[in-house]
């Protein structure tokens, strides 16, 4: 395979958009990511989507060619992808497939999601869709009752405490309140993480992440033409994907992620590296416990 790098990057606020749809947040996120990178949209070989539910949340199928085509991108590959909470990651694993392959030279990735058109509600019975609807779904789980169980389990089995998963949330809220774009820009105590609303015991109102409307984008292309769009291109060195049991009580360890833990590995190999070798990572928070077992 041939080294892929990132050339260009958009993204949108995070928040409650009453007056923006799926289509306008996802375009918004990829002009700025062609702008970026020096491109118009006739550039582009192959478009991208990530995302989970949008037929769900809005009614609109046919996503990938809804959105490139508003983006001035005819006549290409236009596929979504949905993988949960990894739905942009998947599409960016293919996208990078599809230049480090050979097949093309310059791609797009686009993740958006659109979910505060809906009550919560309708929210929770749609990401409920992510876990086994045959089994634990229809016993009543929802996704707050399952990572709850996965945190009662890890305070069982490693000693974690309640102090452990609020620890995680003010980290991520002083984070945030950096970030012009978070949805949520608001300093936390310990004590207030501690003591909050409970949702699914042990988890709290901290520990769950937001319902949110925004979209991000990136542009790929092959390493050895990246200079001719940035002065600062990103190589990739190392990416995977991997896959698990969806229902917990197939999973022989709900306190590890296997799929996790087999991407990262493989990721690793990719780019000669081992975890010794990070000095930053950013890991999927939605729950608190999440973070604390990736």
């Amino acid at each position: 395979m041939r080294p892929v790098a990132i050339i260009g990057a958009g993204k949108t606020p995070f928040g409650a958009f009453a007056d923006r749809d799926l289509r306008s947040l996802a375009v918004a996120a990829g002009e700025k990511a062609l702008k970026n990178a020096n491109l118009g949209p006739d550039a582009v070989q192959s478009f991208y989507l990530g995302n989970f539910a949008g037929p769900e949340f809005t009614s609109q199928n046919h996503l990938a060619p809804y959105i490139s085509t508003a983006l001035g991108m005819t006549g290409i590959p236009s596929t979504r992808f949905e993988a949960a909470c990894a739905s942009s990651g998947a599409a960016f694993f293919q996208a990078f497939m599809g230049v480090a392959s050979g097949i093309y030279d310059i791609v797009m990735v686009v993740g958006v999601e659109k979910m505060t058109c809906q009550p919560t509600a309708r929210v929770t019975e749609i990401l409920s869709g992510a876990g086994d609807c045959a089994t634990e779904v229809k016993a009543g789980s929802t996704f707050p009752s399952l990572f709850a169980m996965i945190a009662r389990r890890h305070m069982h089995d490693f000693g974690t405490t309640r102090a452990h998963l609020s620890a995680v949330a003010v980290k991520n809220h002083e984070n945030g309140a950096l970030n012009p774009d978070a949805q949520m820009r608001k300093v936390i105590t310990l004590e207030q993480a501690m003591n909050a609303r409970p949702i699914a015991e042990p988890l709290n109102l901290y520990d769950c992440s937001l319902i949110s409307d925004g979209a991000a984008a990136v542009i790929l292309c092959a390493a050895d033409r990246a200079r001719e769009f940035s002065m600062k291109p990103v190589k990739i060195l190392g990416v995977a994907q991997a896959s698990d049991f969806v229902a917990l009580d197939q999973k022989p360890d709900i306190t590890t992620f296997a799929a996790v833990r087999g991407a990262a590995q493989k990721a690793y190999a990719m780019a000669g590296l081992t975890a010794s070798d990070i000095h930053f990572a950013e890991l999927h928070d939605c729950f608190t416990i999440a973070e604390i077992v990736a």
